[in-house]
């Protein structure tokens, strides 16, 4: 399975070299298929990194039965497996959720619109009160997004670290680089949504469906199909809606808009 992915991934690397397309213009099951072969490959490639000295091959077959999860692409987990680890990832980025919230609550101040900063407070009350916040909740705060305190060049260090949990990056890094890797991930998002619209969430099988809201924030391993296509609608609504100067605001969403939404394992 791992070598048809890596030739796939090169057919598709040829088209772009051919027709001189960029990563955004392919379709959106090639699109797909190239973000998750390149976190296969960085995985695959730390396992053979620490393979090479003497004899540490037989330490790393016992460490990857011992450490599936952490050390096996998906190709090699049991459908069983499968289930446990996704959960397990859902409840690491859930536990940096409600430090996101605070973080949003200690910049409402900072807005400088009194209309804006009435509603980024209601719209934190409604979430930790457990409610689900819709899309039109979000959108009017597009412009408070996409300027100080909370752009993504604005955000403090512990915020981008929260956020990093949030979207299972590592936050062990600098500031610096902590925002240039959530703008290139959420950008990805961003591009990943718009050929998805062109391509229609009724082409999707059930689990690519799961497979894209699982993606985007919500726990969706024991969510009926419907529920998951309801909510990723809602999300393309949301997301193809926004520009390249609001990304922060899709960054967020990917908490907001997940958190309580009904039917999720808590």
């Amino acid at each position: 399975m791992i070598l048809a992915d890596a030739k796939k991934a090169r057919r598709i690397r040829a088209l772009m070299a051919q027709k001189k397309l960029l990563f955004h213009q392919l379709s959106y099951r090639d699109m797909e298929h190239l973000r998750q072969f390149r976190r296969d490959v960085t995985k695959c490639l730390f396992v053979g990194i620490i393979s090479i000295p003497p004899f540490a091959n037989y330490l790393v077959f016992l460490l990857m039965y011992l450490y599936p999860r952490q050390l096996l692409i998906q190709h090699f987990w049991t459908s069983e497996q499968q289930l446990e680890f996704l959960d397990d990832y859902h409840a690491r980025r859930k536990k940096s959720h409600p430090e996101i919230l605070y973080c949003l609550e200690k910049t409402i101040p900072l807005v400088s619109d009194t209309t804006l900063q009435q509603h980024l407070t209601l719209l934190c009350t409604k979430v930790q009160n457990g409610a689900q916040p819709g899309v039109n909740d979000l959108l009017p705060l597009k412009k408070c997004f996409s300027d100080y305190p909370l752009d993504l060049s604005h955000l403090s260090t512990p915020h981008t670290k929260a956020l990093s949990r949030a979207m299972l990056l590592t936050p062990y890094l600098p500031s610096v680089l902590l925002r240039y890797r959530l703008n290139k991930h959420t950008t990805v998002l961003h591009q990943l949504d718009k050929a998805l619209k062109r391509l229609g969430i009724g082409q999707l099988t059930t689990q690519e469906v799961k497979s894209a809201c699982y993606l985007r924030g919500l726990n969706s391993t024991h969510l009926a199909e419907d529920w998951c296509r309801i909510w990723l609608e809602q999300w393309l609504q949301f997301s193809c809606s926004l520009r390249n100067a609001e990304m922060s605001l899709l960054l967020h969403a990917v908490v907001l808009l997940s958190t309580n939404y009904p039917g999720t394992r808590h």
